[in-house]
């Protein structure tokens, strides 16, 4: 039973074509996963802008974020690619 579904760790946006994420315009600051026991899924979703400025407004919270809201208000349409990783962390 997922607890607060979707976490917000990082937003890039306006990323050249042709280059890193360190070429584009961080929206949202890294944060390090940091999973409770368990295991945890974590994805990483782009979306391709229109135009440079597509992102308006950051997100107010990381906490029970939607990409699926996020991608709607900002006009972003449908991923383009996606990859996920768990990770597990056990008692000590």
């Amino acid at each position: 039973d997922p607890i607060g579904r979707e976490y917000l760790y990082w937003i890039v946006t306006d990323i050249p074509g042709t280059t890193a994420a360190i070429f584009g315009r961080e929206l949202v600051n890294y944060e390090i996963p940091w999973p409770v026991i368990g295991i945890h899924r974590y994805v990483f979703i782009l979306f391709q802008q229109t135009a440079r400025q597509t992102v308006l407004v950051a997100p107010r919270s990381r906490r029970n974020f939607s990409t699926r809201d996020f991608a709607n208000s900002n006009g972003l349409g449908l991923p383009v690619a996606a990859v996920y990783f768990n990770a597990q962390r056990e008692t000590a």
